[in-house]
């Protein structure tokens, strides 16, 4: 029989899937879109169109980088400290996916700098564009999949860590009682 995998793997997996993908996409997005009009994808309701966003999603906080940047370190220390406490294997998804989309985007900020901009003031790049939405990237993506599946999970009151069993639970456990 197969141990489990520690639902820290599996967070870790989740965000580096998102990441990888994230870093992949924006690279094409790079290399295929910028300077060019917007694809059609379906009709006018998906378009691949580039974008650089020095704020944060809506395009709230332009200029904001720096803060941005500084929170989603925090973000990602925080789920580095959590990650190993978590016990709930759909809680850890919501952790890897927010892990994913964070380093995504920071990356951007990170490594997409312009001199004029200085470090950690990079834009992250947008290139999927729906109608009457601002234009977003698939870290984006992860980040607000991984805000609805916490939603569903506090409503079904599924928490993230469960309270230690006690002895007696255990035991209970053990002889079939």
């Amino acid at each position: 029989m197969r141990a489990k995998q520690p639902i820290w793997s599996s967070v870790l997996l989740a965000a580096w899937l998102v990441w990888m993908i994230d870093v992949l996409t924006k690279t094409w997005a790079l290399t295929s879109l910028e300077g060019s009009a917007p694809r059609h994808i379906i009709g006018s309701f998906l378009q691949c169109t580039f974008a650089r966003n020095s704020g944060a999603a809506f395009s709230f906080a332009p200029g904001g980088t720096i803060f941005l940047t500084s929170f989603a370190l925090i973000i990602v220390c925080a789920i580095g400290y959590w990650a190993r406490k978590i016990t709930s294997r759909s809680w850890g998804l919501v952790l890897g996916l927010v892990l994913g989309g964070s380093l995504g985007n920071l990356t951007d900020r990170i490594f997409r700098t312009s001199s004029s901009h200085g470090f950690f003031r990079g834009e992250v790049i947008d290139w999927i564009s729906l109608p009457h939405w601002p234009i977003f990237n698939l870290a984006d993506s992860a980040i607000v999949i991984a805000a609805v599946l916490a939603s569903l999970l506090s409503l079904r009151n599924i928490a993230p860590i469960s309270p230690p069993r006690s002895p007696d639970e255990e035991s209970e456990d053990l002889h079939g009682a």
